[in-house]
């Protein structure tokens, strides 16, 4: 998706005039109108947060909050990045008494991040690092369909792999599914979507799947700011909308307009009973996947908890920035959406270094094929617990922090009725 390059400060004083014009719910945010480039940076940053934050109703004023107090810090990039985390500090989920977004490494968010645009001034590359789309499939027995999906990439680039792998399984007919999400650490919210359809029946078609819930502000076509983002079509393109070119405030954000429904596809039309092998790796468009079957599958986890992100963004461009805010909560179709914990495993796998997947005698896919074959809950854990497995270092870095994912991206925003 291409971006314009121009700096904010020309986008944010007409932001701001338009801001003025229209009643809206929010305290209209002020800034000055002079400074440096990296004061106007921090001010964009503050008001972009300030109308498509999920938690925007935490904010305080701009005087009070003040921005420009990180421009003290001689690298601009540290200084976006300690505003960014302080922004993401300020809402407390009350189910829980932690922030929504508790830092699991220090001094970053949990979910909220910026990114540098590339030479080209488009998206630098989003999604989960150093892993394909489809890693294995394979049939294990008769008909126990098996497949590992390392990443949700942008489903124009992963779309045939995913057709392949699951009509393999499709010959099979399998009532049986083990999905291996233990690497996946999400993406594109499209491709999340796409294997849904590919797993589900024919009678889910038109069932609503998940949908996306904004906040007020946005649901209710007030955050102006917005008109200072062009809005480009799936395809990269400008789009004409009344006469002018489209920005991102005549996007329809109303959970009505971003619920999304089954739609079948491919030809594997029998499965009833879906394993998802989890760890502490899986993430954002991966636990949507998990979270838009649970409705209607009988459903299991073995493995790990995992990460605890069910929130997407869409990317705003500031200066040579693009900058993801948590913008939307993910809610299935019995309308859940509390897994900022994570999503606790049915069965607890200590999981092992470098695993074979597919293999039968791994750890995970044999505490699965427990379950299949009969054996209850406790029988299969209590198994997994006398194991002695030593704890995977895959899921961290050589630096030793946790890998954060950056998946759920929403890259297929619709325009509102004309």
């Amino acid at each position: 998706m291409r971006l314009l390059r121009t700096l904010g400060i020309i986008a944010f004083a007409a932001g701001l005039s338009a801001c003025r014009k229209n009643a809206i719910t929010s305290e209209v945010p002020v800034s000055p109108t002079t400074g440096t480039r990296t004061q106007f940076t921090l001010d964009s940053i503050y008001l972009y947060a300030k109308q498509i934050y999920l938690w925007s109703d935490a904010l305080p004023s701009y005087t009070a909050f003040d921005p420009r107090k990180y421009a003290s810090d001689p690298l601009a990039l540290n200084a976006f990045n300690s505003e960014l985390f302080d922004v993401s500090q300020l809402k407390v989920n009350p189910q829980t008494g932690l922030k929504y977004e508790e830092p699991v490494n220090p001094g970053s968010p949990k979910y909220s991040f910026l990114t540098d645009l590339n030479a080209n001034g488009e998206l630098a590359a989003v999604g989960a690092p150093t892993l394909g789309a489809v890693l294995k499939d394979t049939v294990i027995g008769k008909n126990i369909g098996y497949v590992a999906l390392g990443s949700f990439p942008e489903l124009s680039t992963c779309k045939d792999a995913l057709d392949v792998a699951f009509s393999k399984l499709t010959a099979a007919g399998p009532q049986q599914l083990v999905v291996d999400l233990r690497y996946n650490g999400g993406g594109f919210v499209e491709t999340s979507e796409y294997v849904a359809n590919l797993i589900a029946p024919p009678a889910l078609s038109g069932k609503v799947m998940f949908s996306e819930q904004y906040n007020a502000l946005l649901q209710a076509s007030n955050a102006s700011i917005l008109k200072n983002q062009t809005y480009y079509d799936a395809n990269g393109k400008t789009v004409i909308y009344k006469g002018r070119t489209a920005n991102l405030a005549d996007v329809d954000y109303t959970e009505a307009g971003n619920t999304h429904k089954f739609s079948k596809k491919g030809g594997l039309e029998t499965v009833k009973d879906i394993y998802f092998i989890t760890a502490s790796a899986t993430a954002s468009a991966a636990e949507l996947l998990i979270s838009s079957m649970k409705p209607y599958f009988n459903v299991k986890l073995v493995g790990g908890t995992t990460y605890g992100k069910p929130v997407g963004f869409f990317p705003v461009k500031i200066d040579v920035y693009s900058v993801y805010l948590s913008s939307f909560l993910i809610r299935n179709a019995q309308g859940w959406s509390d897994y900022f914990q994570g999503i606790p495993a049915d069965v607890q796998v200590v999981q092992g270094d470098d695993p074979v997947l597919g293999d039968p005698d791994e750890a995970c896919l044999s505490a699965v094929l427990g379950l299949i074959n009969g054996a209850s809950l406790s029988t299969v854990q209590q198994k997994a617990n006398d194991k002695k497995v030593q704890t995977a270092s895959i899921f961290k870095s050589n630096a030793g922090t946790i890998r954060v994912p950056v998946g759920m991206v929403e890259n297929r925003l619709k325009l509102k009725d004309n």
